[in-house]
């Protein structure tokens, strides 16, 4: 295996970086906030992957692989001991509140349709759903009003809520979907260095494509009609998969310092039977796949 070289390396981040500054341009940000930003990740990553015998890797070494100066790395050091730490496996409450409504017994007929729900209530309700979904945080109004709009879910003229979709995409270049995208983005990059930098003993983490560069546009419309369909139905599968493997927050033990959030694309809510048959003090970890349109 031929090892990659300097500027084998940045040709291939200068393709991830163009999409990547392109979002960053559009959020209004600068090139000085992302070059400080890099410096801190820097050595961030240096610090905590590079150390010797399970140690972070001190200041000298931390300056020679960043090429930043000790008095530099220092101040970096300071400023991450002071930030809150970078959010994970980032997933909206509309996602999970959508996918509990498909999955959860409770909130779904006798044919596993989402079932039609009062607002509020004692019993079963919309309200009801996002507090199953740890959506205290949440205005149960505030989370519907968007779901409306975004066209997954509707009010009938009784005034109960119906389900019309499963996934929830945010429109526009919203709050919402810049946290998705750099957890999407984050996903991709973590399987890919697993990967390259994976021992003899580690298995690889599963990463496909099918691309062809030979298709006529005129096939766009059907391409779309295809994945939205084939790739919705994956993910559903997937779905249901974790969904049934997944245990209640009282029994779950970390593993590392891994986000305990299960989930996917289109993350589920603990199914109750599948909850209350598993182990005890199970170690958990952040498990799922992603299924995504290529164009250019």
């Amino acid at each position: 295996m031929e090892a990659a070289t300097t500027d084998e390396a940045l040709i291939a981040a200068r393709q991830w970086l163009k999409p990547a500054i392109y979002v960053l341009l559009s959020c209004g940000v600068p090139w000085k906030e992302f070059a400080e930003l890099a410096k801190s990740v820097y050595v961030e990553v240096a610090t905590e992957r590079f150390g010797k015998r399970g140690r972070p890797t001190n200041v000298s070494r931390t300056a020679v692989l960043t090429g930043l100066t000790r008095r530099d790395v220092r101040k970096q050091r300071t400023k991450l001991s002071s930030t809150e730490p970078t959010p994970t496996g980032y997933v909206t409450k509309a996602s999970l509140l959508l996918s509990a409504w498909h999955l959860d017994p409770e909130f779904t007929d006798k044919k596993g349709r989402p079932r039609v729900l009062p607002f509020d209530g004692d019993g079963i309700s919309f309200a009801t759903l996002l507090k199953r979904c740890g959506g205290a945080d949440v205005q149960a109004t505030t989370l519907l009003k968007e779901l409306i709009g975004a066209g997954c879910v509707r009010r009938r003229s009784d005034g109960r809520l119906q389900a019309l979709r499963r996934d929830y995409i945010p429109q526009t270049t919203d709050a919402a979907l810049v946290k998705l995208w750099g957890a999407r983005l984050a996903d991709l990059a973590t399987t890919y260095a697993h990967n390259m930098a994976r021992s003899e003993r580690e298995f690889a983490r599963f990463e496909r494509s099918a691309v062809n560069d030979r298709i006529p546009s005129s096939a766009l419309p059907e391409f779309r009609k295809f994945l939205e369909k084939e790739g919705q139905a994956l993910l559903e599968r997937m779905d249901a998969w974790l969904t049934a493997q997944q245990v209640l927050p009282t029994q779950a033990v970390e593993a590392g310092a891994m986000h305990a959030s299960r989930g996917m694309a289109r993350e589920g809510q603990p199914r109750a039977d599948a909850e209350r048959a598993a182990p005890a003090q199970a170690e958990v970890l952040r498990l799922g796949v992603g299924v995504y349109h290529i164009q250019d």
